[in-house]
């Protein structure tokens, strides 16, 4: 496992800045020196944004940064964006396409009303990253992925990555066949991570979904990320990239993929 990109984890700090979702024994620092990998060794990592307050996008990230100094292993940042305000979001974009570190933005769709994600303002604020060169990450549930699928379609010239796979529930269709057509789409990558949140325990389910996720984008369209700190509570860190590893065939194609869609170093 030499080279690793994980290409999905987040740090936070309530004593730093705020984050309204954060509850239970998640509601602690995590920072770099909190991380256990098991013993494998990052060649990188992607920071995802950790669900801060709207307006602590910029500080989150220059918080990032601040990281970054003394861990180099942190090579990029999806930065919060409120993407659902269109053309409003411009200035915003234009600052983080500016830092250093920012190579992509996430705007948190889960759970959405159903056409959110294709309302207007939404589908206008996605097209603007092209330009500026960032990416889309897609944190959704399973049901919206026809949705989504839509958008994808509609701005080409966007590269998306579905994060978690989907976030696909118990249930194998529709999720399989809606996952599937997503994957006819080459602006789309998809992240093998997240599963165990959702299934637990449950390494058989977990194995199906990794396998179709590899079978319908290619080894080559897809990344390996831990969600560590989320995932810590349901599976070791070493043992989830023992099984994307497993369902993969390695992981230096997903590393090189990381490379490629997040432009690491």
């Amino acid at each position: 496992m030499a080279g690793l990109i994980d290409a999905h984890l987040h740090l936070w700090d309530p004593d730093v800045l705020d984050y309204p979702w954060l509850t239970g024994p998640l509601d602690r620092a995590f920072r770099p020196a909190d991380l256990d990998t098991g013993g494998l060794e990052l060649a990188g990592a992607v920071f995802v944004e950790a669900g801060v307050r709207a307006d602590q996008s910029l500080a989150e990230v220059s918080w990032v940064e601040s990281l970054a100094q003394d861990w180099p292993v942190l090579a990029a940042i999806v930065a919060q964006a409120p993407l659902d305000q269109g053309q409003a979001a411009a200035p915003l974009l234009r600052e983080l396409a500016g830092r250093p570190l920012v190579r992509g933005v996430r705007h948190n769709v889960q759970g959405a009303p159903a056409g959110r994600v294709l309302c207007s303002e939404h589908v206008t604020g996605v097209r603007l990253l092209a330009d500026l060169g960032l990416t889309a990450d897609l944190s959704i549930d399973g049901v919206q992925l026809p949705e989504v699928t839509e958008l994808v379609r509609l701005v080409p010239e966007v590269t998306f990555v579905l994060d978690h796979v989907g976030k696909p529930s118990a249930q194998w269709q529709p999720w399989a066949d809606d996952l599937a057509r997503l994957a006819a789409h080459p602006n789309v990558t998809v992240k093998l991570s997240g599963l165990a949140t959702t299934a637990g325990a449950d390494l058989e389910r977990i194995r199906a979904q990794l396998s179709h996720a590899v079978a319908t984008f290619g080894v080559d369209r897809c990344l390996a990320g831990s969600d560590w700190p989320i995932s810590s509570s349901t599976i070791d860190y070493r043992v989830w990239m023992a099984e994307v590893s497993t369902a993969a065939g390695g992981l230096d194609h997903l590393s090189d993929t990381a490379r490629r869609v997040y432009r690491l170093p």
